[in-house]
């Protein structure tokens, strides 16, 4: 029944702790081991007082309801670990009485460390502005890339960004807003793939009362960026119609709302962006020819990733200083094994798939300070992975066994050489295959490879 208990606590997805009638812990499950960052050999058969911390006049809400007798609900707790990380937590603590006395104390715990630390993050990233300086790396082209984009920064034409996705289109867009004299002005950001088509012209042009059933007077972004820049995000995902109509109020600077008749005159700038090779949109014809002149005045070509390496210790440096801040990490390096992954890789996704892959292996992490294989994100390593293929195929080939039992030969080969990845740590194998955690262990069972 101990064993059960133990296996059923670690099946949970919130943290459990629970102390005796002097305080010390006699259950810890993996969630609570790993929202304080702790060991269970750190914290099991101990004074919760010996190894947890505490601001002045506070004390552990499992002491409270221990001294108290009273249930204490949905309190928010602030501590620190012993290492000295702060942890935060809501909790739900019950005493448990027998014959008048309180004999034991059940703790279950939510993290909202992360989450407060995701909500900050997320709105100073909507009140800052990048500038060139957050422009990571040294590469040549890039460089050249920069330097064009400042001297840009200086005059009012149209600028087209060229990249492929997750290049950084946008924070170049945003430093060069930033640079120039509209900096007081708006930046005002519009993904043209995002809104049908009807819906688009009015969101840019803007429309006239009684143009439509319900229509009203209401400005379109032209008009909403008046004096500062218009980002036009994705612009080849316009119609050609509507890229005609775009074309005529870059060139007159002015604009009419739909169904109306008078036109205003708009000091708004432009800078769009493709992710694609213009030449071959315009040859396809989902981009118009005279658009294109009349956007690229100044035209940024964003190196990708697989274009610039020599900045990739650079990138992976900063992106884990980012998550060590946001994640109250202390994430030190990458280990050769990965380095080797990613000067492998080809990096379809550019900077951003690498930021992705260094939050995700992070994420996965509990105290190690090296980023290593088995913290990458699962379709990563069989992408990039020089280590032995799967032999599916020759499964396949056993005419002797039925169909369902050839995908069971399958699903062992896969399962053991997950879990032979992580060590068997039956969590993270279950992450990186995308199944619960109960969900693995069933088949793990069903395969006999407990």
């Amino acid at each position: 029944m101990e064993k059960l208990l133990v296996e059923a606590m670690n099946c949970l997805n919130v943290g459990v702790h629970i102390i005796d009638s002097t305080g010390k812990t006699i259950v810890y499950n993996e969630k609570m081991s790993a929202l304080e960052a702790m060991k269970s050999g750190d914290v099991l058969h101990k004074n919760i007082q010996d190894v947890f911390q505490f601001q002045e006049n506070e004390e552990s809400t499992l002491l409270s309801a221990l001294h108290s007798g009273e249930a204490i609900l949905n309190v928010k707790q602030q501590y620190f670990n012993n290492v000295g990380r702060k942890i935060m937590t809501v909790n739900n603590t019950y005493p448990i009485v027998e014959d008048g006395a309180v004999t034991a104390v059940i703790e279950v715990a939510t993290d909202v460390t992360k989450m407060e630390r995701l909500l900050r993050h997320q709105k100073e990233a909507l009140q800052s502005t990048f500038q060139f300086d957050d422009i990571i790396g040294a590469n040549t082209a890039l460089e050249d890339v920069i330097e064009l984009a400042k001297r840009a920064a200086r005059t009012a034409s149209n600028v087209l960004v060229i990249g492929e996705t997750g290049t950084g289109k946008e924070l170049f867009v945003q430093s060069i807003h930033d640079a120039s004299n509209r900096s007081a002005k708006p930046l005002i950001a519009q993904n043209c793939a995002a809104l049908p088509d009807s819906l688009m012209e009015s969101i840019l042009f803007g429309t006239a009362k009684g143009a439509f059933t319900d229509a009203e007077d209401r400005p379109g972004l032209f008009e909403l960026a008046k004096g500062g820049t218009l980002l036009l995000d994705e612009v080849n995902s316009l119609p050609l119609q509507l890229q005609a109509k775009l074309l005529r109020v870059l060139q007159d600077k002015k604009v009419r709302r739909i169904g109306g008749l008078q036109e205003v005159a708009v000091d708004v700038r432009v800078i769009a962006t493709i992710n694609e090779d213009p030449f071959e949109l315009i040859i396809n014809e989902k981009l118009r020819k005279d658009l294109y002149y009349r956007l690229a005045v100044v035209a940024l070509m964003i190196p990708p990733l697989r274009e610039r390496m020599d900045d990739l210790d650079k990138l992976v440096d900063t992106f884990i200083q980012k998550y060590n801040e946001l994640l109250q990490m202390n994430v030190q390096a990458i280990s050769p094994a990965v380095r080797a992954h990613f000067n492998q890789h080809d990096w379809p996704g550019n900077v951003r798939e690498l930021e992705h892959a260094i939050e995700s292996a992070m994420n996965s992490m509990e105290y190690e300070q090296i980023i290593d294989e088995v913290h990458l994100p699962y379709y990563f390593r069989m992408k990039t992975s020089k280590m032995q293929k799967i032999p599916l195929a020759q499964l396949a080939n056993d005419a002797s066994k039925t169909l369902k039992e050839q995908l069971l030969d399958a699903e062992r080969v896969i399962l053991e050489k997950v879990l032979s990845d992580t060590q068997h740590h039956i969590t993270l194998a279950a992450k990186q295959l995308g199944l619960s955690r109960q969900s693995l262990q069933y088949r793990m069972k069903r395969l006999g490879l407990n």
